[in-house]
């Protein structure tokens, strides 16, 4: 069995506790590697390192900040295949996704952060002949990196590189369902060459480690990518210390398709955001609204592209989607499809997959997709995340109705909308409570821009020079000239 450690003060050490978690393999359901379940005592150690670090990180120069950070994004690149399998084994991810998306871009994001500490400035306002204002940006000190078990790698360095491009020092805290890749970018940090205590890396409980990191007095600023609920007790701990916070959040993405829409573009992509990862994405189009007179066509031809995805081994090149990530993840997908059923829903999958499953995956978390109709809007399964293979499908009349029902949950991360109609398009989607919204698309993402939601989905902005700002804080210097 593999022993994951932390990464604290540049090198890598058991708990102080002595207590371990186990590490399980959602395809074969068996515990392959033990993590620390860290406590007060190594969060204490990580943030001081950090502290220690910091003013002498906060003065490194930029220039020698994005080498280093160019350096981790080459390791990466060069341990593409072990990270790949890694990834793979740690959340039950097929691997050729993991080769294709995941990895590659954790050290995209690291090299997007690296050329950009490089072109970061000051601002500067002429208060007419009286004054010159000088707005000078200082990292904010220790920043607390909180991701989740869905991308494990993908989100972690998405906080990472710009709190490290920013003069920041960071403790890191992954999601224990999934700690392997960070575990074994915490050797990577320490061959880049990354200054002791600049990126310490805590394995543990959220409910332990993450409410003990986040209330932390030396921790100036929070970073999270986790669910609502876990979201609104990071709030509860770090709002009170007045904390910086950028938390993002559930989703309930709406997919609205009107009937001059490229149909095998959308339907192609809609089941793309609606199965990738298992619907293991907070951007997955989980509800999908379709004009009424192109309804018909569209849910068959969705329902066959449903019933084609190949579930199965996620190390088998033929799979398309691997396990659910745990036994009490699948439990709840699970469950919320016969909450559909009593609501009075007809489910088309759904089920315990059997002719694609091996001996070696008998005892995974395995779910086929599941396309749901005939639900309300109002009900429990069109309104409460999922987080699984399960997509529902509603027709609509008209603009305004797809709109409120698009609009009609507590969340408002993404949203899509496909129309041939240029008019429509720019009509609509600035009407829709969503952080992003895709046009004839899906999953297109440039760094530059800012990315969250609202609502339910959070607060704050990562990408772009939103992430850079956020690690840092700014200083006015009024210079009289008068």
């Amino acid at each position: 069995m593999e022993t994951i450690l932390n990464l604290i003060d540049g090198s890598l050490s058991e708990p102080r506790n002595g207590a371990w978690l186990d590490d399980i393999d959602p395809a074969t359901s068996d515990a392959f590697a033990r993590l620390p379940d860290s406590g007060d005592d190594d969060i204490a150690a990580a943030v001081s390192a950090a502290e220690r670090a910091a003013p002498a990180w906060g003065a490194t120069p930029a220039m020698e900040r994005s080498r280093l950070l160019f350096r981790l994004a080459d390791l990466i690149q060069r341990d593409l295949e072990p990270l790949a399998a890694a990834e793979s084994r740690d959340a039950g991810k097929p691997l050729a996704l993991a080769r294709r998306m995941d990895i590659p871009r954790a050290a995209a994001n690291f090299r997007f952060f690296a050329g950009a500490a490089l072109h970061t400035g000051s601002d500067l306002f002429q208060t007419d002949n009286a004054a010159v204002n000088l707005v000078m940006r200082r990292p904010v000190g220790v920043a607390a990196l909180i991701s989740p078990w869905n991308l494990p790698l993908y989100l972690l360095t998405w906080k990472i590189a710009p709190a490290l491009a920013s003069g920041c020092t960071a403790v890191a805290k992954p999601s224990e369902v999934t700690p392997l890749t960070a575990f074994l970018v915490s050797r990577l940090a320490i061959e880049a060459g990354l200054p002791a205590g600049v990126l310490n890396i805590v394995h543990g409980a959220g409910s332990r480690a993450g409410a003990a990191l986040v209330a932390h007095p030396g921790v100036k600023a929070v970073s999270c990518t986790g669910g609502t609920s876990t979201g609104a007790a990071i709030a509860a701990i770090a709002a009170p210390r007045f904390k910086k916070l950028s938390l993002e959040l559930g989703g309930k993405n709406a997919n609205i398709i009107f009937a001059d829409a490229d149909m095998d573009a959308a339907v192609d992509a809609a089941a793309r955001a609606a199965f990738t990862n298992s619907g293991q994405i907070c951007l997955c189009g989980s509800r999908i609204l379709v004009e009424r007179r192109a309804y018909p066509e569209f849910l068959d031809r969705l329902t066959a592209r449903a019933a084609a995805l190949r579930v199965g081994d996620p190390l088998d090149p033929a799979t398309d989607l691997g396990p659910l990530v745990s036994r009490a993840h699948l439990d709840k997908v699970r469950g919320y499809i016969d909450l559909a059923r009593n609501e009075g829903g007809h489910i088309r999958g759904g089920e315990l997959p059997t002719n694609t499953i091996n001996h070696r995956c008998a005892r995974g978390f395995f779910l086929t997709p599941a396309v749901i109709t005939g639900l309300d809007p109002s009900c429990r399964t069109m309104q409460e995340e999922i987080f699984g293979p399960v997509v529902t499908v509603t027709p609509f009349d008209t603009e305004d109705e797809a709109l409120a029902i698009a609009n009609g949950t507590r969340y408002g991360l993404a949203a899509m909308l496909w129309t041939s109609s240029l008019n429509r398009a720019h009509r609509l989607a600035p009407r829709l409570d969503a952080g992003v919204v895709w046009v004839n698309c899906w999953m297109v993402r440039d760094l530059r821009t800012p990315f969250g939601g609202v609502k339910d989905s959070g607060v704050g902005r990562e990408g772009g020079d939103e992430a850079l700002r956020f690690f840092t804080e700014p200083t006015t210097i009024c210079i009289n000239t008068a």
